[in-house]
């Protein structure tokens, strides 16, 4: 089969690369950075987004001393990442393959401005043949700003970086009809777009991540949409990831079909930057079904009943219906001060125009 997929970002969870006791599992690390070395020869560009610092640090440390959780995550993260990185370089030495670490926050993606500069960053090192192996600095990262987990990184990075396919690595075979271990239930193979999962999903977190299949399941959902095949798959399985890129269809695997229609870059950024919002703009009915209709219109400031926050002109701000319910982001094209001013009126230029505004 020929391989339609030339890059990938490819997301390994804390439960694929440690063991029961926490301490990293070498053996399962060595076979994924084999088969990142095949795919690599056969001209795959691959991005790693790599759970582990964390656990690997607790593997290595024995503590006395009491710690609340932000301290033994700073403490194990900082220990554990250089642990991580030191193992993945000398794996990928034996293929003659460069790696190199890229540590990002939150707060990172917050700008247009950094966003573009990670994207450069990341860019200059595939084109250079170094695969990059992405995490989140937890030494600094400030919890109330904290990815949800790495699913939430994978995602953004794969989006960021115009990858085809985005393969998250799990100890599990994918979504299934119920409980993983429950007999009666099955994989769920393949997940069109707007496919309702919601009973489906399991709201367990697992042993060493901290996020769950529903966290998975929403970043699925937002990367398919955004034009990227997603796949969850099992980690654990030999040889999964070569697999996947040779017969996607017939993996065990559970596969999100992406959207056909493409999305620009910025539109890309938008979307994924809803923990950036410096304000709320509340709609009316009407501008609501306006926006969620067929045609894709611009927000103008007669729809606008209330702005709340204060932020400048090209920054992120969410749309609120008449419930207070969120239903998109956008770049505004006004300060708060200009957009109060102008709130109600007819014949004002755009408060977002259509192409910086993102609907969930």
């Amino acid at each position: 089969m020929v391989n339609r997929f030339t890059r990938i970002a490819v997301k390994i969870g804390s439960n694929v690369l440690t063991r029961k006791d926490g301490t990293l599992d070498v053996t399962r690390m060595s076979a994924l950075v084999d088969q990142v070395a095949e795919l690599r020869r056969e001209g795959i560009e691959v991005i790693l987004i790599s759970s582990g610092a964390v656990a690997s640090g607790r593997s290595e440390l024995h503590i006395d001393k009491k710690m609340d959780s932000v301290e033994q995550r700073q403490l194990y993260s900082a220990v554990g990442q250089a642990k991580l990185i030191n193992r993945y370089y000398e794996l990928f030495r034996e293929h003659h393959i460069p790696v190199g670490q890229v540590l990002t926050m939150k707060e990172s993606f917050g700008t247009r401005r950094h966003y573009l500069n990670q994207r450069g960053c990341m860019t200059v090192m595939l084109e250079n043949g170094v695969i990059p192996i992405v995490n989140e600095n937890d030494t600094i990262s400030v919890t109330e700003l904290m990815f949800t987990d790495n699913d939430e990184l994978s995602g953004l990075i794969a989006s960021m970086m115009d990858a085809q396919a985005l393969v998250i690595l799990s100890n599990i075979d994918g979504i299934f009809t119920g409980s993983p271990n429950d007999p009666t239930s099955h994989i769920i193979p393949v997940v069109e777009l707007g496919k309702d999962l919601t009973e489906y999903i399991q709201t367990e977190k697992s042993g060493f991540g901290r996020g769950g299949m529903i966290t998975k399941t929403n970043i699925a959902r937002k990367v398919a949409d955004e034009g990227i095949t997603v796949f969850i798959a099992n980690g654990k399985r030999d040889n999964i990831l070569v697999e996947l890129m040779h017969d996607p269809e017939g993996t065990v695997c559970t596969r999100f079909e992406p959207n056909r229609e493409a999305m620009g870059s910025v539109k890309k950024w938008i979307a994924h930057s809803e923990g950036f919002a410096k304000g709320e703009i509340h709609l009316n009915e009407r501008a609501v079904e306006v926006l969620t209709g067929e045609q894709a219109v611009s927000l103008l400031p007669v729809g606008v009943v209330r702005i709340e926050g204060e932020f400048e002109k090209d920054d992120i701000v969410s749309l609120m219906n008449a419930q207070g319910v969120r239903i998109g982001v956008g770049r505004v094209a006004y300060d708060a001060a200009e957009a109060r001013s102008v709130m109600g009126k007819h014949g004002q230029r755009p408060l977002i125009h259509y192409d910086y505004l993102y609907l969930e």
